[in-house]
Parts: C-alpha cells; structure tokens; sequence
C-alpha cells in the first residue's frame, strides 16, 4: 500500500466521504486513468489524454487573494490580479461542497523543489486520475518514510468539473485558479489542462524564494564533464527543453530552477516537452518518451485502431504536451541540482530576424535583457497580421512571477556578480531575413556555438560591437558559416534590415520604461541604441 500520511483531508477541513486513492505509483494511476475512460494507451505504451477545450494555461483565469499578506508584496497588474477574500471564501465554500460530493478522488504528497532547505511541501488533491499521474510526474516525489510523516504546507485542489460563477466568485467565466497565500490553498476549477497546478506552484516558489535569497528562474540546466552549469531562460518555443537534452552534459531540468548560495536546483521531477511536429533525428532524446510507458501525452493524435501516433497532426491542439520522469532522459543529475552556473544563457527565438544567433553580454545587459524577456511571434496567426510580433515577458516567465520584475532582476545581478558567471543571449528565430522572407537558425550552428560559448573557446575569438544593441558578437567562429553571424549581411536588402533593426530596438526601449526608475543608471544605459 502507498503511504498515506498521518495528516487526513478531513484534518485540514476537507470533509469527503469519497474512496481515497493516496499516493499512487504510475502502473496504477493509468490502469485508474484507462478503466475511468480518461485516456487511452498508446502502441508503445504512453498514456494519451485529451484537455477539451483548455489546450493550454487561461492566464485571464488567474487570481491571487489580495489581503495583508499579498497587499504590498506583490506586484499587482494585468499579470497579477486580485481577487477579493470575501469572493474566495465563497469560492473555496462551493469547492468543498463540489469536493464533499466526490465518489472518488486521487491524493498525491509531493516536494516543490529537489534541494531539501529551499523546498515546499504540496498536497494535490484531484478528481481525474491521470491529472494525479501528471503532478506526480512534474513533481519531487518523496521516500516512502518521507510520505508517511507528510505536513502539508500548501495544498492544491483541481476539479475540471466545477464551474466557477463570475458574479459570486468575482472570476472572468467559469475557469478560476485562485491562489490564496494567506490560507496557502490553490483552487483550480473548470479547466482539465493540467500545466495549471505545474505552474501554480511554480508561481507559489516565485513568491517565496526570494525572501531567502533565492533566485527562482524559469529555465533548464544542465551540467558539463568539468562540472560547469548552464542555465537557459527563456520563453515558450525559445528551444529550453531542446538545447538543455544534450546527451554530451547532464540534465539538471527543463523548466524551473532555483539558484542558492550552494546550488542550481530543479524544482520538478519531471520534463514537460512541446511534441507538435518532434523529430526523432532532430530530438532524439525526447522523442524516445513518446515511446515510454509512464509517459503522459496531450492532445496528441493517435489512430484509434493501430494506437499508432502523428506527432505532426495539430488538429486537436497547436499545443500537444508531453510530460515524462526526468530520468526518462538519459544523463539526467540523480539528485536533480548542480552547482552555481558558470554561464547564464537567454534564449530568444527573433522572429524579426535582426539578432545575431549568440551575442555576449555585459551584467547590465544582462539584466536589461532579463528583464525585457524577449521574443517574437510569427506572422499568420491571425488573418491579416503580416508582420512579426514582439513578445516581452519580464524574467522570461512575466506570469509566474508574483513579485516586482526588480526583486527577481536585482537577485540575479548580484548573483551573476558574485559567481562571475558568463552571460549570452542566443537567437533561435530567423536569419537572413524575417520570418516569411529568411530562414529558421540552423539548430546544427546553435549548437556549435552554444557549445564553444560553455567550454570557454568562444571566449577567445574576435569579437564586434553590434550597432544596434551595444553587445558583442563573435565575428568568426570554428564550424559555422562567417556570415550568419553577422544578421545585416544575410539580408539582401540590407536597407530593409536597417529599418526592421531600428523598429526592434524601439520596442525594446518603450518596453523598458516601465523598469527604468527601479535599476541603476548603467542598467538604463545598456539599452539598445536608437539611430
């Protein structure tokens, strides 16, 4: 029998008479998941699950409880928005009372975080089973003597079934993830997109690190053969999960990190990998899950009669997910941290076509940078938008992060001074051109270049100051064309990469103002240059 801890459901006041699976190993969970009618498993063996409607986080859903805790410690917004208490308690009074009505519900005691001191303690309580499956998954799964002596510090509730009602909630439509710090209880209802509870605690460690000096980063580590780490920040699609699963360094994690005084830890158990359109040959690594018993696919298209998959069939979502064990990957860190990093990596995929595919950065820029968040959307995803799209999420995780854009900006600052820790800002984006006219950047010269940047040879070539954004750019390196690392020159109208330059750089510095007043003066002037 899984353990269960000494500390019940109806000890914290959620009063249930519903069978109470505790703690579920995988084998088990799917067999719940596939007998329930929740998923159907696949010919090599993942579980595969649809979301309905939700394929992916309903950022305008999401509230936090303004009271005296979160009044003035958080950075209230369009990110962070607040919900009254007298509307959460309403909210939590009909959630208990949907919870009360359960037959059956599935209980998982999980770690938020592999380093022990910096790490919370997450009850998840749910009502799907394959949601109990992917928690446990993307979380720290304690020992077995670990689970049996479980307090809960935060719990988490998700009922895809319950409809929140906007009028006595104070929610936007019927999804609602209130997060109230105060109780330290998170309510999830009327979406089955699991990355919901994945990233609640995510936000829940954003907001409680950096009162010990922890850095908290949205990001994917690994370490190299001598013992040095790498950090990748970066946006959704930037290539984190791609360019960390390098089977030459040790995978620390995919996703979400902290930074200590003695470590770079993981705050998961588990990858969770865009699969729309994976290529064996060019990922090899995270296509292998997607022939994984353990695995959880969503949204991924499978024949019915053969179990066959089509990873490139994006019908039922853009957004097909899969979430898998870390271990799945091969050279994976056993205790899921490594040391403080070495080099500090900002991924931005360029849709404009304007930055250089690795650029070196001085500390100012690169907190300039990191608190820009940078990337772009492509053109065509609405009718009539031709043109890329700039994207600023600040610390390149803007809705995960609680507190001001500063505290997290000026943590890093230190952090980087203290280590004297490298820092690039690499360009997954478009070359020779914006997207539509120039090509995607070649992922065999990221790599090169990625990989000279962390064994130090980079570091020892000629370098140029970029007109337009004061960084510097190596202007030759070893096993990469000379030309795509100078953009303007793989443009044929060089007077079109001028014009779209100087747009980008515009953009970059009305973004900023909203940070100006809270960095130094030689933060403010590592901005980019406008003509």
């Amino acid at each position: 029998m899984p353990n269960k801890s000494a500390v019940t459901l109806n000890d914290q006041g959620f009063n249930t008479s519903a069978e109470q699976h505790w703690n579920l190993g995988s084998p088990a969970l799917v067999e719940a998941a596939v007998s329930r009618g929740e998923g159907h498993l696949a010919k090599d063996g993942p579980l595969v699950v649809e979301t309905g409607k939700h394929t992916g986080r309903s950022a305008d859903a999401k509230f936090i409880v303004r009271d005296d805790e979160t009044e003035n410690s958080v950075w209230w917004g369009k990110t962070n928005k607040g919900m009254t208490p007298d509307h959460f308690a309403a909210l939590k009074e009909d959630f208990l009372l949907a919870l009360s009505e359960k037959e059956t519900l599935f209980v998982q005691d999980l770690f938020g975080g592999s380093q022990p001191e910096h790490r919370v303690n997450v009850r998840v309580i749910n009502e799907l089973a394959w949601h109990n499956m992917f928690i446990r998954t993307m979380l720290v799964r304690p020992s077995g003597e670990e689970q049996a002596n479980f307090q809960p510090e935060y719990t988490i509730i998700d009922l895809p079934s319950f409809r929140a009602d906007p009028e006595r909630h104070g929610t936007n439509g019927e999804t609602v993830i209130a997060v109230n710090l105060s109780e330290k209880l998170i309510l999830i209802g009327g979406t089955a997109y699991a990355g919901e509870m994945k990233k609640s605690v995510f936000g829940l460690l954003n907001y409680l690190l950096p009162l010990d000096s922890v850095m908290p980063m949205h990001c994917s580590a690994n370490i190299g053969a001598n013992g040095d780490t790498a950090v990748f920040f970066g946006l959704s699609g930037t290539g984190k999960t791609t360019l960390s699963a390098d089977a030459s360094r040790t995978l620390i994690g995919d996703d979400e990190h902290g930074w200590s005084d003695t470590a770079v830890f993981n705050f998961e158990g588990g990858c969770y990998a865009k699969m729309i359109r994976l290529s064996q040959e060019a990922e090899p690594e995270i296509f292998a899950t997607t022939k994984r018993f353990g695995t959880v696919l969503e949204n991924v298209v499978m024949d019915p009669e053969t179990r066959e998959l089509d990873l490139d069939d994006g019908s039922k979502a853009e957004n097909t997910r899969g979430a898998y064990p870390i271990d799945f990957i091969p050279n994976t860190s056993e205790k899921n941290m490594g040391p403080v990093p070495k080099n500090i990596i900002m991924l931005t995929a360029d849709a404009f076509g304007v930055l250089p595919p690795i650029s070196r950065l001085t500390p100012e820029q690169a907190m300039y940078h990191f608190l820009s968040g940078y990337t772009a959307k492509v053109a065509g995803t609405e009718i009539g938008v031709t043109e890329p799209e700039a994207t600023f999420s600040t610390c390149f995780g803007a809705p995960f992060m609680p507190r001001h854009p500063s505290v997290y900006g000026n943590l890093l600052k230190e952090r980087i001074a203290k280590g004297g820790v490298k820092c690039w800002l690499v360009n997954t984006g478009w070359t020779g051109g914006k997207y539509g006219e120039g090509n995607r950047m070649p992922i065999k010269d990221t790599r090169v270049l990625l990989n000279a940047a962390l064994d130090g040879s980079l570091n020892s070539v000629e370098f140029r100051l970029d007109d337009n954004f004061g960084f510097e750019v190596p202007v030759a390196v070893p096993g990469v064309d000379d030309g795509i690392l100078n953009p303007r020159s793989t443009w044929a109208d060089t007077a079109a990469y001028d014009e779209t330059a100087q747009k980008l750089v515009q953009l970059f510095i009305e973004n900023f103002e909203q940070f100006a007043e809270h960095v130094d003066e030689n933060v403010r002037e590592a901005a980019p240059s406008a003509a």
